[in-house]
């Protein structure tokens, strides 16, 4: 029986996701094609590896504030990332349930920037003088769904975002897009077997007409060989800034992971395996090249 709590997760998730897929046009392009091809047969299937999030790293944001949403509801924190050069800390967080997703968060060392790009980040920061998680009663799912829409700085001017974006692709994208979900991830060794490796998905996605992130190879594969991922690139939109300028930027985009059996349940010729027998966690290197889905780089290709 799914508790109370599973079901408020899976609510607010919704309220996360539904926003998402309604922005972002990767995403029905890809289930569409999977319904079309016979992969899956409706959305529901899909099953959803990771969700992620960017966040600022100044006081009464970041990490240490918005992961306070998913501790409430059963999430666990779990491994800790750097990304030197990015200038990024992150963190994974383990499901209080086997369907649901795990949860990846970034968060910008803004101390680590320059002293105009920090100036740049703390004048629309600086009036959050509480964490605003604190505020929320968490026990109210609609409450929650629309925090992670909220705006809690004002909209960047142009100039702003530029000049963020000249050192730091992420802290633009931030700046603008706040907590938006920043990807959704399909397990992709959960479907059929024509499909079930990044290589073969790839082949479908790419007949799709679906542009792949090839920063570090279009496959980013851990050391250890057992977990695979690719990305879509994020398509652009118009953003409109404060100054009413309009410019395109970078959105968000679609992840696709495959996480090999662990050598201890291979060797006992098993063939079938639990997500429990299957490589668990992230890689900082695999994951340092998926941000670039939203770098310039890859979106101007």
């Amino acid at each position: 029986m799914v508790s109370d709590k599973i079901k408020a997760l899976e609510t607010i998730l919704d309220a996360l996701f539904i926003p998402y897929k309604n922005s972002v046009p990767d995403v029905l392009k890809v289930t569409n094609g999977m319904v079309s091809e016979g992969i899956i047969t409706n959305e529901r299937e899909i099953i959803n590896d990771h969700i992620a999030f960017r966040t600022l790293g100044v006081p009464h944001l970041g990490v240490s504030s918005f992961e306070k949403i998913f501790l409430h509801y059963g999430y666990k924190k779990k491994d800790y990332y750097f990304f030197e050069g990015k200038k990024l800390d992150g963190y994974w967080y383990a499901p209080p349930a086997d369907h649901l997703p795990r949860i990846f968060m970034s968060e910008l060392r803004v101390k680590d920037l320059s002293d105009k790009t920090q100036q740049i980040i703390y004048r629309y920061t600086q009036h959050i003088t509480t964490d605003p998680v604190d505020t929320l009663d968490l026990e109210d799912t609609e409450a929650v769904g629309s925090f992670f829409h909220k705006a809690l700085w004002d909209l960047p001017t142009l100039p702003d975002y530029l000049a963020l974006a000249d050192e730091s692709e992420y802290a633009a994208w931030v700046i603008y897009n706040r907590y938006y979900l920043n990807h959704y991830t399909i397990s992709v060794h959960d479907l059929p077997n024509n499909y079930n490796t990044v290589e073969k998905f790839n082949v479908f996605l790419e007949g799709l007409g679906i542009k792949l992130n090839t920063a570090g190879g279009k496959i980013k594969v851990s050391p250890d060989g057992l977990l695979k991922q690719s990305s879509t690139v994020a398509k652009t939109f118009e953003a409109e800034f404060a100054n009413g300028e309009i410019y395109e930027i970078s959105g968000s985009y679609v992840e696709f992971a495959e996480r090999l059996p662990l050598k201890e349940f291979t060797d006992k010729g098993l063939t079938t395996f639990t997500r429990n027998q299957r490589r668990d966690g992230f890689e900082s290197a695999n994951a340092d090249k998926i941000f670039e889905s939203t770098y310039k780089e890859q979106t101007k290709k």
